[in-house]
């Protein structure tokens, strides 16, 4: 039986791919901080999935969650690094602890995640790191400070460490989805109000699409995997043409 680490599993798109994951007959332990709602989340899905309460950002609580899943199971196959918060705002609105909190998720959330549980699967020589992105790591708007810079650092995580993992038989993957239906746009006012014109010309996802493209990236990984189809257009524009995207995302 294969077992999957998936964090910020208490809603959205993380919550989405334990319960898709469960259905393939995976193991799926779920981490969040939300403690009730995860438990009762994994409750639903059934004796294999696992509510591990913590924060995916703070080695002091993922380290001995670590211990305890590669003593009981072993090393995880797989591991869905989809924690991610921030607000959309300009830099002289944005608090150093909100920064540091939107560099918690996703950027510190995938680092130590990884980092607990990477040792096993390199012993094993096998595995799937799977990190969830958003467009702004590739193409930045307006008002997003520090939104866009704990998304940058997450992929350049990711571009280090496939770097690292060359040939050790553990995969990095790089997911960058468009924009979700989400809690996330009810739990931030004012985001839809700073949607850049562009976001219009892709269509919107839900969370249980994005949860079978993991699915399937999770068996097939590649390098970086960008959904949907049009979003890719936007990054190629953006890395061919970054003038002209920096000022369509203006608009």
């Amino acid at each position: 039986m294969k077992l999957a680490i998936v964090t910020g599993a208490s809603s959205g798109v993380g919550a989405a791919t334990a319960s898709v994951l469960v259905k393939r007959g995976y193991r799926v332990v779920m981490v969040a901080r939300s403690a009730d709602k995860l438990t009762e989340l994994a409750d639903s899905l059934g004796v294999l999935a696992i509510a591990a309460p913590a924060n995916a950002a703070h080695e002091a609580e993922m380290e001995p969650l670590a211990a305890r899943i590669l003593a009981e199971y072993g090393a995880p196959d797989l591991i869905v690094n989809s924690a991610g918060a921030g607000q959309w705002k300009r830099m002289e609105d944005t608090t150093e602890a909100e920064t540091r909190n939107m560099m918690d998720a996703p950027f510190m959330a995938s680092f130590v995640t990884t980092r607990v549980f990477l040792p096993a699967m390199l012993d094993r020589g096998s595995g799937v790191i799977l990190h969830v992105n958003s467009p702004a790591c590739m193409a930045t708007w307006p008002s997003s400070v520090g939104y866009s810079a704990a998304r940058w650092a997450l992929r350049g995580l990711h571009e280090a460490l496939a770097q690292d993992l060359f040939g050790s038989g553990v995969r990095s993957c790089h997911v960058i989805f468009g924009k979700i239906g989400s809690d996330y746009f009810e739990n931030n006012p004012g985001v839809l109000e700073k949607m850049p014109g562009m976001a219009k010309t892709v269509p919107d996802l839900t969370p249980e699409y994005c949860a079978e493209k993991l699915a399937f990236l999770a068996e097939s990984p590649k390098h970086q995997a960008v959904y949907p189809f049009a979003l890719s257009a936007n990054l190629l524009l953006a890395r061919h043409f970054p003038g002209l995207a920096r000022w369509l995302l203006r608009l």
